[in-house]
């Protein structure tokens, strides 16, 4: 991520308060995703993929010490060969936020998962930001995004998303004293603010239409023998007896 100022904010108090609490949460996500391919494009500075196990692990940004240096709009990957993207506050400082995402709708496999991190504008940190001019440091010359946007963006892609996940409810202070001090917010705020914290997390699956899932040969079996087994007939001798029969 080329962006003047973001790798000095990202070591100011504000920044590492909020990193820590971005990669706890999408470290926990990207445990249990599993396949042959993990990409994290854009923000180089920090690890988003450390906790997943996939074997094959890249970092891509315009710029920096990655293995892939691409702009992220246009993304030099085959198509449907990546199982997990994560895009670590990459949309609202894109000039092309919509063909992001549908570049990572071409490269992800069926099923893939994509996990976005990004600013809150329905939070006090939205409200820095309104505050601050178009030309301000980062992160607030940001264009933040609201979930629902996000979420309409992504259906439009046939993804299926789950719930977001808010955090970093503390103002967006800049001495870590201060930080400390209303640190309280960030125990209250998911019980009595809840959508209101300054950043969240989606995670999304690429669904692909018309797709079928293969069973295993056993059960396919099974269920042509049960579709083809005869039907029970009535016992001629229990009929006779019991006088039914024409």
């Amino acid at each position: 991520m080329s962006i003047p100022g973001c790798a000095a904010w990202l070591e100011s108090p504000l920044g590492r308060y909020l990193i820590e609490w971005e990669l706890a949460l999408v470290d926990a996500r990207v445990a249990d995703v599993f396949g042959f391919h993990a990409i994290q494009i854009g923000l180089p500075e920090r690890d988003y993929l450390s906790h997943n196990r996939i074997g094959y692990k890249l970092r891509c940004a315009r710029s920096g010490d990655v293995k892939l240096i691409s702009e992220t709009f246009e993304l030099p990957i085959a198509s449907q060969s990546v199982d997990l993207v994560v895009l670590p506050h990459v949309l609202e400082f894109s000039d092309q936020p919509h063909q992001v995402l549908r570049e990572v709708e071409r490269i992800l496999v069926p099923e893939g998962q994509v996990v976005i991190t990004g600013f809150n504008p329905f939070s006090l940190w939205g409200i820095r930001r309104l505050m601050a001019s178009s030309t301000g440091d980062f992160p607030w010359q940001g264009q933040f995004l609201t979930v629902k946007r996000l979420k309409d963006w992504l259906a439009l892609l046939s993804f299926e998303s789950q719930p977001a996940s808010f955090g970093a409810y503390v103002p967006p202070l800049t001495v870590a004293r201060w930080i400390e001090q209303w640190g309280f917010m960030d125990n209250a705020g998911p019980r009595w603010w809840p959508f209101a914290g300054g950043a969240y997390v989606i995670q999304a699956t690429k669904r692909v239409r018309g797709m079928r899932l293969v069973a295993p040969a056993w059960r396919d079996r099974l269920a042509r023998a049960k579709a083809f087994a005869p039907v029970a007939q009535r016992d001629p001798v229990h009929t006779e007896r019991t006088g039914t029969n024409d």
